[in-house]
């Protein structure tokens, strides 16, 4: 009896227990910490100049109804007729990172802008504080933008936190200027990590907090105040929130801030590689235990040619951390100090090698290949038909067609079997094969040997190195039987 009197006497004291902390949820309110940190939110206003549009001047009856507008409208021109220059002006969000003026938005929210104002956040009874912002630099890839003011005295600012430990879940709150209609703050929680939308380095945090246009720029906070976020972009089919938002992920956006305030401009680590995943049929005509790794399509002139990575290697291990995918391995090399000496760990033949590679600087790979003509390419038919592939060795009528080098080997196909596991996996007339089972190939009779040596090896499929356009790509293609 004794025992049942003190289990009944805990048990009502953990009952009590449970609704006072819930009565504290519920009651709980997001006011304290909105104060905390909104002195730091800021709204950014830009404007821009356009050129006025010329073209046919409106013409209506003398007399009609519309004749006074058409008139205002065209005495808005210069007195020689052409059309005045006028402004456009946009809105969006941002945030202070530093006492000294640093603010922190998006890209597209003060890209090609001629003036940039910022407006902090008045507090009660405190007039409105307008400041005139200059650009430290920006960063297209993942929307960042640094700007900077010049304050009479300190600011109020936030700090960034680890967006790696926010869990699914976990209650965030973003502030701005949604559709122009000033400071407002909104709570969720984060409904997703990671999500990718189309850059390579992408990594966004998914939110139900309420996003509009205007909140571009703007932070998204967890419960310590600090920012985990920079909100970018909604996912909507009428331009409104549904609770679907996406805010990049601040151990991004700190990378990149850092640099644009040393630098005024990013300095990303470049490998100099074409790379693909790794599939599992791609897994198993390599010999490989289970997919993963980066392999290597192509290894242009660069950093990887120097240390002597090759087409064909898997990259499984990146300075001392392991390759998951090929969107892991473009983000932590862009993270990667320019000039840096990294041990990469490939398969290759069969077992691991390791190489060390000096990176280089993406910025300045990117440049040199957007001035880098690309020719057009056309093919020949020829009739020889192989794993659903009509093929044929080049010709030089074919190289020079195709704008392909004097030198330049392989297979061409002609035509390919829209029935075929080769249609399915992307090949198309005109591409060229160059390697198969890792192997160059020049002629039908080698690529024949190639299928044969890989039967009598066990494997299932056989490994081609394909070429489009001079971009190369793997592709594993069933044997049979």
């Amino acid at each position: 009896m004794k025992l049942r009197l003190m289990w009944l006497g805990f048990a009502t004291m953990f009952f009590v227990m449970a609704q006072t902390l819930m009565a504290h949820a519920r009651g709980e309110s997001l006011a304290p910490l909105a104060e905390q940190i909104s002195p730091a939110v800021v709204n950014i206003t830009t404007s821009t100049l356009i050129e006025g549009q010329t073209g046919p001047q409106g013409i209506v009856p003398e007399g009609s109804p519309f004749e006074d507008f058409f008139r205002e409208f065209q005495d808005r021109n210069d007195d020689d007729g052409t059309p005045s220059p006028r402004r456009s002006n946009a809105l969006g969000s941002g945030f202070v990172i530093s006492e000294d003026g640093f603010i922190v938005t998006n890209n597209h929210v003060i890209a090609e802008a001629d003036e940039i104002l910022v407006e902090f956040f008045p507090g009660d009874g405190q007039p409105k504080k307008e400041l005139p912002a200059q650009v430290i630099g920006t960063d297209e890839k993942t929307d960042i933008a640094l700007l900077k003011v010049e304050a009479s005295g300190p600011l109020k600012y936030v700090q960034f936190g680890d967006s790696d430990t926010a869990r699914v879940g976990d209650w965030v709150i973003a502030m701005g200027n949604p559709l122009g209609q000033g400071f407002s703050v909104s709570a969720g929680i984060v409904s997703a990590r990671n999500r990718a939308l189309s850059g390579s380095y992408d990594d966004y945090i998914q939110t139900d907090a309420a996003i509009n246009r205007g909140n571009s720029g703007g932070p998204l906070f967890n419960m310590d105040g600090q920012v985990i976020g920079v909100n970018t972009a909604i996912l909507s089919p009428n331009g409104g929130s549904i609770g679907i938002g996406f805010s990049m992920a601040s151990n991004v956006v700190i990378k990149v801030v850092d640099q644009l305030r040393e630098f005024g401009e990013t300095r990303r680590g470049w490998l100099g590689v074409r790379i693909q995943d790794v599939t599992e049929d791609m897994a198993e005509a390599m010999g490989l235990e289970k997919p993963g790794g980066a392999l290597i399509s192509d290894v242009p002139e660069g950093p990887a040619k120097e240390a002597g990575l090759l087409a064909g290697d898997v990259i499984l291990s990146f300075d001392g951390v392991e390759v998951e995918d090929t969107r892991a391995l473009v983000r932590q090399v862009g993270e990667t100090s320019v000039g840096k000496s990294v041990r990469v760990v490939v398969h290759r033949d069969g077992g691991t090698q390791t190489v060390l590679v000096t990176l280089g600087r993406r910025e300045d790979a990117e440049r040199a290949e957007e001035a880098a003509e690309e020719s057009p390419e056309a093919v020949e038919e020829e009739n020889k038909d192989i794993l659903g592939l009509t093929i044929s060795p080049l010709t030089d009528t074919q190289r020079q067609d195709m704008g392909l080098d004097a030198d330049a080997e392989g297979l061409v196909v002609t035509n390919v079997d829209e029935t075929s596991e080769a249609y399915s996996k992307g090949l198309r007339a005109g591409d060229v094969i160059t390697e198969a089972g890792q192997q160059k190939v020049t002629s039908i009779d080698e690529l024949e040997a190639r299928m044969e040596e890989a039967r009598e090896a066990g494997r299932k499929s056989l490994l081609l190195l394909v070429r489009r356009g001079g971009e190369p790509r793997f592709v594993a293609l069933s044997l049979g039987e």
